[in-house]
């Protein structure tokens, strides 16, 4: 068996999935498109718009996407690729995507509020106070270390840099015309090439900020991390629509495009597969060390399978921008799916490897794919030296689509700790459903400028200081347990309406013990190594073992109430 072939399997079994399941799930959810959904009944052109099918698709599947279906199924190729392929697909499936979905259309049903509200709601206030605070040190963490990476990216790769910051001139020129009265169909038919153009042009003019202003490597990154700070800062607090929907929309073509050179190369290279379907229970993985499959397998596939980053997408930013009912479908199951797609393409470009090859490209994730895929685009007539930097090029501008994301969800995050309990008046609307804060620091911090310079110079004082990357180790685990404690709410959502609860609970009990199982390994090897580590382990395993005991108490409750009422009746 070829991995062309695999990898056709592989994609009839996911638009099967979508049509399948995800229409099971539609009538599940009880979706109405007669429903009016926040972006309408809400709107207030900051971040309450309702947007296009195809441009919230863009923007939710670039935010959720970025490096992480490429780098998971790599990372944990090294146990072979017979495991990382059975998880990408039954997780993706019915883990993953269901988790998305789910997220989206229960925060569209809350007036486009997090998640963390409808934990109030079924949990309480303390609840909602633990796992926004969860919610926060994750996300600090993500901007964090995607602003590491990205600014070590534009250091190493100047064109990447200047292809970047095109991107971003051109969000507002775009917005501006499309709303202006120019459809955007026209409007794409213009600014779509001249993305790619920008490609061209980052090439042939990298923006080497070393050379330019004669700084070292370690001045040059921090250069590149000011100037970063000072982006995400007007992309949280913008309208949605002059920066973050634009800039989405338009990096998605990339992506799409990136997806369509890998699909037709595997077709026509027809790859053979080089690689062991499985290598053992244990293996050396990137990091040089022996390491158990169970449960680093979960841990390493996050996007593509199943990753908490994007219920807070979903709730955070997708749900204030759905026009329809009829539209979270495609975005919130569809989008997730395609990652699906994204993770086993990945691990095709490793699969026809030598494995010696593959052992030390693997360890540079993003390289070693765009090197696969661009070994194969001989096949279909473009060099692979091109192939490999464009590929490059589009994976580099993911990563910023989701530092903008974290950041913009952050600073909803940052209002929301601040904001007393939920009013339970329908009447009112969007985040004013909530009592006015009280108290001049709850005042200070529902303010969203203060709020994303919190965020900010959190994630800035850790990267700076090189924390982000110490604490690396416990991020994948971390983003695993937030997906359990998401899958927790639904669980409780679906069973206070009397719905198909279990579909919830079974992957809620599983990416529970694998997610505080692979949080425990780190404590475990970095006790009496790293006080950071094992601070931010033990701090997590108590905040989701509360939240664990708090939805158990309520499940048990409803269910014996429900019992105790049938024995009345």
């Amino acid at each position: 068996m070829t991995a062309s072939l695999i990898f056709c399997i592989c994609l009839a079994y996911f638009v099967a999935a979508y049509f399948l399941y995800g229409g099971y799930l539609r009538k599940v959810f009880a979706i109405d498109p007669k429903r009016p959904t926040p972006a309408h009944s809400l709107y207030d052109g900051i971040d309450y718009v309702p947007t296009p099918r195809v441009v919230i698709f863009g923007h939710h599947f670039a935010s959720i996407a970025g490096p992480g279906p490429i780098v998971g199924p790599i990372m944990a190729a090294y146990f072979g690729w017979l495991p990382a392929l059975i998880w990408i697909l039954v997780g993706c499936v019915f883990v993953g995507a269901f988790h998305d979905f789910a997220a989206l259309v229960i925060s569209a049903r809350n007036k486009g509020r997090s998640i963390s509200f409808v934990m109030e709601r079924l949990m309480g206030y303390s609840g909602r106070q633990m796992f926004l605070l969860f919610c926060l040190c994750c996300l600090v963490l993500v901007v964090a270390i995607f602003t590491l990476m990205i600014a070590g990216l534009f250091v190493s790769m100047p064109e990447v840099a200047t292809a970047s910051l095109l991107f971003i001139l051109m969000a507002p020129i775009f917005a501006k015309i499309t709303m202006s009265g120019v459809s955007l169909r026209k409007a794409s038919v213009v600014f779509v090439p001249l993305v790619f153009l920008t490609v061209l042009i980052g090439n042939a003019f990298p923006l080497n900020v070393m050379e330019l202003l004669g700084l070292e490597r370690g001045g040059a990154t921090t250069l590149w991390l000011l100037v970063l700070a000072v982006y995400i800062f007007f992309a949280s607090v913008v309208p949605v629509q002059w920066l973050l929907q634009p800039r989405d929309y338009l990096n998605s073509w990339l992506l799409y495009a990136m997806l369509l050179l890998g699909f037709v190369s595997i077709l026509a290279y027809n790859p053979e597969i080089k690689m062991d379907s499985f290598h053992g229970w244990s293996a050396i993985t990137a990091n040089g060390k022996m390491t158990a499959m169970i449960p680093a397998l979960f841990i390493f596939i996050a996007c593509g399978a199943c990753s908490g980053f994007h219920a807070l997408v979903a709730s955070g930013t997708t749900s204030k921008q759905v026009d329809n009912e009829r539209d979270m479908l495609p975005i919130g199951y569809g989008a997730m799916l395609l990652e699906g797609v994204l993770g086993v393409m990945a691990l095709v470009a490793v699969m026809a490897m030598d494995p010696a090859v593959f052992m030390e490209t693997g360890r540079n994730q993003p390289l070693a794919f765009a090197t696969g895929i661009a070994s194969f685009s001989g096949a279909i007539g473009i060099d692979a030296a091109y192939a490999k930097i464009f590929i490059s090029l589009a994976i580099s501008a993911f990563m910023m689509t989701s530092l903008d994301t974290a950041t913009r969800l952050g600073r909803f995050i940052c209002q929301e700790m601040f904001m007393p309990r939920s009013v339970d008046d329908e009447s009112v609307s969007g985040y004013a459903a909530r009592e006015p804060a009280k108290g001049a620091l709850a005042r200070l911090f529902t303010n969203k400028y203060l709020a994303s310079l919190t965020i900010i110079a959190m994630a800035m004082g850790m990267a700076i200081s090189g924390e982000a990357a110490s604490i690396w180790p416990i991020f994948g685990a971390s983003n695993q347990l937030m997906s359990a404690l998401t899958l927790l709410v639904v669980t409780l959502w679906l069973l206070a309406r009397g719905s198909k609860w279990q579909l919830a609970l079974v992957p809620m009990i599983f990416m529970m013990v694998m997610s505080l199982w692979g949080v425990i390994d780190v404590v475990r090897q970095q006790w009496g190594e790293n006080l950071v580590l094992v601070c931010a382990g033990v701090f997590l395993v108590v905040m989701a073992v509360l939240m664990i005991l708090m939805g158990l108490s309520i499940i048990n409750k409803r269910l014996f109430g429900q019992r105790q009422q049938k024995s009345l009746a």
